[in-house]
């Protein structure tokens, strides 16, 4: 929570003061990072600190040479903090008055300069955090298409967003939360487009997380925005790609990054939002409609393939005429169903163990999982061929959900269909369904509902949802999102 007004502590004007207060209250002398370089101008000290590892070397020095070239060009003066601030070279230069801005500026790896004698401090924000390049994103790749992608640092962040959407009208605002973490997060709309009552929502939300640190950076803050709880439904988007992030900012959406990490969150969305991928519209009309038809099929079966097969083995009198070989022509010592929930939780395992193994050992990793577990599986009879056929289509269909989060809550929906089978059948199968049905139609995020537009339903919007339009086509934006200016074309 923000220090009182009245409770903070002004800039000392004696350097020593200066000195010993961050050697109690900031680890000055303690922690190897923290550093302070003394510095004699026109007879009096400028001392200057800073934490290493966050601060570009390059342009501390510059400055240093700056100040130091002041004895030799200029005479004694009363106004030393002015020629101070004259010779900053930077373009961000922001003065302070308070002892805890000049920390909290450091700790984000600022540098601070302080003039002997001076109620007041200068920030220069030469900050340069370590991390990597942009790159393609390996979730979210495309045959053709930019292959940058969202890195761990806020401002590279906002900048790839900014190279897309170059609108005076686009806003990132900025908050930091955390008591200790101090983490910046910041808020991404298009101010003549978005609604201003969804981004008043999100800023009071962000705002009032009261936390130590926010570690896990996106998906704490999404905990404390959308207050899942335990549904399992993911209730906002992740993307790492900067064309979509600046797709869904040119429709109305809110986005929020947060540094430290590579991931954007979108808000708000929906269940449909979740089956949309770039190579989409990376493709024309009709290629883009086929391959969205793909997966829509593949969604489908690793929901609803698995409780179906096994209903048909457990009545085969349901096949229709014509499908009889479906269903398991040996029998085995343990029960369909046992093989089915083990192959399944098989197939979990190693997908965790795909995600923890080093890259060069994936291929063995996935002969082992192949020749030796599989194969050596039905030989020695713990599975049947069909099971493992249909339990590998329906895990093909989850990774062929564009969104990892929406890809693991259909799992579990599955699990709970083919139990909802195993004890009651046909009417398991049925009221399974519905209960599935009516617990995805009561969610809603940030008051958006999940189903829209299926329901409440809107033709238009679900006609685009089902067939991908052409961008000159494409003219309204989403009406889900409230937004502003419905239409996508310049305002006069």
């Amino acid at each position: 929570m923000p220090v009182a007004e009245e409770n903070k502590t002004p800039i000392y004007k004696d350097l020593d003061e200066l000195e010993q207060y961050f050697i109690k209250n900031a680890g000055l002398k303690t922690t190897f990072d923290f550093g302070v370089r003394k510095l004699k101008v026109l007879k009096k000290g400028v001392h200057f600190y800073y934490i290493n590892g966050l601060c570009d070397t390059g342009f501390i020095m510059e400055i240093s040479e700056q100040l130091v070239e002041i004895n030799d060009h200029e005479k004694l003066s009363t106004h030393l903090k002015e020629i101070v601030e004259n010779r900053l070279i930077h373009q961000s230069v922001t003065p302070i008055k308070t002892m805890e801005e000049a920390i909290d500026g450091l700790l984000n790896g600022i540098v601070v300069y302080f003039v002997e004698g001076s109620d007041e401090a200068f920030m220069v924000d030469v900050r340069s955090y370590p991390g990597r390049t942009p790159q393609e994103p390996d979730t979210e790749k495309v045959v053709r298409g930019s292959r940058d992608g969202f890195v761990e640092n806020l401002i590279v962040n906002t900048a790839l967003t900014r190279r897309r959407i170059k609108d005076k009208r686009l806003r990132f605002e900025i908050l930091q939360v955390g008591e200790r973490s101090k983490t910046d997060i910041s808020i991404g709309y298009i101010d003549d487009v978005a609604n201003p009552g969804l981004v008043d929502t999100i800023r009071k939300e962000i705002e009032a997380i009261d936390i130590d640190g926010l570690t896990m950076a996106d998906k704490s803050v999404e905990e404390f925005l959308v207050k899942q709880g335990y549904n399992p439904y993911p209730l906002v988007r992740y993307t790492e790609r900067a064309d979509i992030a600046a797709t869904h900012l040119l429709e109305g959406h809110v986005l929020i990054y947060v540094d430290t990490s590579p991931s954007v969150i979108i808000t708000p969305t929906t269940y449909f939002h979740h089956l949309q991928h770039a190579e989409e519209y990376r493709q024309s009309p009709a290629v883009g409609t086929f391959v969205r038809w793909s997966r829509f099929l593949g969604v489908l079966a690793s929901l609803f393939l698995l409780p179906l097969w096994y209903l048909f083995v457990l009545d085969p009198a349901l096949l229709p005429k014509g499908l009889e070989f479906i269903g398991p022509n040996e029998e085995t010592n343990i029960p369909v169903i046992a093989q089915l929930f083990m192959a399944e939780i098989g197939i979990e395992m190693f997908r965790i163990a795909a995600i923890h193994t080093p890259t060069p050992l994936a291929t063995a990793m996935g002969l082992i999982a192949a020749a030796l577990v599989g194969q050596i599986a039905i030989d020695v009879g713990l599975f049947t061929p069909e099971v493992i056929l249909y339990v590998a289509v329906a895990a093909i269909g989850t990774f062929a959900t564009p969104s990892y989060e929406l890809s693991v809550a259909n799992k579990l929906a599955r699990l709970f269909l083919l139990a909802a089978v195993a004890i009651f059948y046909i009417p398991g199968l049925i009221v399974g369904c519905t209960v599935f049905f009516i617990y995805i139609v009561g969610i809603k995020s940030l008051n958006t509902p999940y189903l829209w537009p299926l329901l409440p339903f809107n033709p238009r919007a679900f006609l685009q949802i089902i067939i991908r339009r052409s961008v000159p086509g494409s003219k309204i934006r989403p009406s889900i999102v409230q937004p502003r200016n419905k239409f996508k074309q310049p305002s006069s």
